[in-house]
């Protein structure tokens, strides 16, 4: 397997394989076991489509193909559990190079589509649920019949939970909504800020929601009626942390009352209030607490850096690994994989959840050749995703990067 040019640096981390993906650099990632075959699906960041890589060697992955998806449109993230795919698309905004002219005549993709893996080669494609506004950023499917979208229907200001019903995946029907106060603009409300909205797709566990709500905090829901999502409680973040994604990602423990939330890094050179990755112990869930925060990473000392901040690029949390009950995904809960934009991927260890530590990263080179518009600062690594199957392995996106495929010695 040949690797990108360029020194990969790292701890208690080895790199094994490499998808360079046509240079079509990946975004959100999931996994699929057919027989004994093992397949890797992406949502690419810079294009309109998405990726099938069969992984059985990951030392020898094989590409299978490149689906190409709906102009003027982001399609961000993938979704797989009980044999469907589940992916997003979500009208791109004129801020971050939408074509408001295609956009004027209706040439967008919006909501999700619903696919089978009967065959994992091709997928085929059973249904499309529309938000009848633009889209879809991040969704939850663990199996079963609901999808937990976070939408931008028509009449809202910034993301909000749609529960959607897929039981005849051809003909998708949505169940519930549920939102911050204010965000219904449509709807005569008032008072939410443009950063209270639900980013990083909602976490389901048992009959209870974790939603990171960016500005408007960490959100517990119950979900006991699916019809009609109630608050259960909310723990706020900002300040002290930035408002816009101040909570990214909410990902609950099932062996333990806690739930691991990150930030997301946006402004590049720290030019931002800090982000954080922590703890919330929700064992008395009418009244989270945060127990603790990660240590930041530090710069190996050949970069000659006492920070990342003084690195180009954005730096800070990104995205977690997500289990989410499938048994193609790692589940020990001893160790979090969170990537952190230009200090690449970095693994904690939280079996003392009040003192949790570093205990491996992987940082690699930086990219040669530009694939997107990001970072502006200059062109460094920046790390996006990280998934880990159940064999161990770590498959970690970039914004300019192919995919790297890394093992972690436990």
């Amino acid at each position: 397997m040949t690797f990108p040019a360029g020194v990969a640096r790292s701890e208690n981390i080895e790199p094994i394989g490499y998808l360079p993906l046509q240079d079509k650099p990946a975004f959100k990632m999931a996994l699929h076991k057919a027989g004994e075959r093992w397949y890797w699906y992406c949502a690419h960041l810079w294009e309109s489509g998405w990726s099938v890589v069969e992984v059985t060697d990951p030392k020898k992955p094989r590409f299978v193909r490149f689906i190409q998806g709906p102009p003027n449109t982001w399609t961000l993230q993938i979704q797989i559990a009980d044999g469907k795919m589940i992916t997003s698309m979500e009208r791109i905004p004129p801020n971050w190079g939408g074509d408001d002219a295609a956009t004027a005549r209706g040439e967008y993709g919006e909501g999700i589509y619903i696919w089978s893996l009967e065959d994992p080669e091709n997928p085929r494609r059973l249904g499309h649920y529309k938000t009848g506004g633009d889209g879809t950023h991040r969704n939850f499917y663990a199996g079963g019949r609901y999808v937990f979208a976070t939408a931008l229907p028509k009449g809202y200001q910034g993301h909000i939970l749609e529960i959607v019903d897929i039981f005849d995946p051809a003909n998708p029907k949505p169940v519930s909504r549920w939102w911050r106060k204010g965000q219904w603009v449509g709807g005569g409300e008032t008072g939410a800020t443009k950063d209270v909205l639900l980013h990083g797709g909602a976490y389901v566990k048992g009959d209870r929601a974790y939603l990171p709500y960016s500005a408007g905090g960490f959100v517990i829901l119950d979900i006991s009626d699916v019809a009609k999502p109630r608050l259960v409680s909310d723990l706020p973040f900002s300040p002290p942390f930035q408002s816009f994604i101040a909570v990214h990602s909410a990902v609950p423990l099932q062996g333990k009352p806690l739930v691991v939330v990150n930030s997301e890094a946006i402004s590049e050179r720290c030019d931002e209030p800090l982000g954080f990755v922590g703890i919330v112990d929700v064992s008395k869930e009418e009244r989270p607490r945060l127990i603790s925060l990660f240590p930041l990473p530090v710069p190996p000392k050949e970069l000659n850096l006492t920070s990342f901040c003084h690195r180009a690029g954005r730096f800070g949390p990104h995205n977690q690994h997500q289990p989410q009950y499938q048994d193609v995904l790692w589940q020990d809960e001893r160790y979090i994989y969170v990537t952190y934009f230009n200090a690449g991927l970095r693994v904690y260890d939280i079996q003392d959840e009040r003192a949790p530590r570093e205990v491996g990263w992987f940082l690699p080179p930086d990219p040669q050749v530009r694939r997107g518009p990001l970072p502006k600062t200059g062109l460094v690594a920046q790390s996006e995703d990280v998934v880990v199957d159940a064999r161990g392995n770590i498959f970690v996106s970039d914004k300019n990067h192919g995919v790297y495929i890394l093992r972690h010695p436990r």
